[in-house]
C-alpha cells in the first residue's frame, strides 16, 4: 500500500507534463513559448522538489483550467444544435482539464500537508 501511495503521489508531475505536450501537440505550433516555459518549470519541480514551486506551479495550472473549461462552455454554446461534435469537443475538453485540475490538487497536497524529508537545524 505504501508503494501504491508513493506512486500516486509522484504521479502528478509526470501527468501534468504529459498535458502539456497534449496541449503543445494540438496547438499545432512548433515553438510554443508557454508550452517550453511549462515543462521546463515542470521538469525543475521534478528534479528539485522545491515547496514554493511545488504549490506555485499546480496553482497556475488550475488557474488555466478554470479559465479554459470557461472558454470550452463559451465555443459549445455556440453550436447551433448540441450535436455529436459538441458532444465530443465537450466530453474531451470537460475529461482534460478536470483530470489536469485533480492531479494540480494532488500536487498540492503533496507540497502542502505531506512532510518533507529535509532535515532541518534546531537552533
Amino acid at each position: 500500500m505504501k508503494s501504491f501511495k508513493a506512486f500516486f503521489l509522484s504521479l502528478p508531475e509526470y501527468l501534468l507534463i504529459a498535458a502539456v505536450l497534449f496541449y503543445w501537440m494540438s496547438a499545432g505550433v512548433v515553438i510554443n513559448f508557454i508550452a517550453i516555459g511549462l515543462i521546463i518549470a515542470v521538469v525543475l519541480q521534478i528534479i528539485f522538489k522545491n515547496k514554493v514551486i511545488g504549490i506555485l506551479v499546480p496553482v497556475v495550472f488550475i488557474m488555466i483550467s478554470l479559465y479554459m473549461i470557461l472558454a470550452l462552455l463559451s465555443e459549445v454554446g455556440e453550436f447551433p444544435s448540441f450535436n455529436a461534435e459538441a458532444k465530443t469537443m465537450l466530453f474531451v475538453g470537460l475529461s482534460y482539464f478536470i483530470t489536469t485540475i485533480f492531479f494540480s490538487s494532488v500536487m498540492i497536497y503533496k507540497y502542502v500537508v505531506l512532510p518533507t524529508n529535509k532535515k532541518t537545524i534546531k537552533l
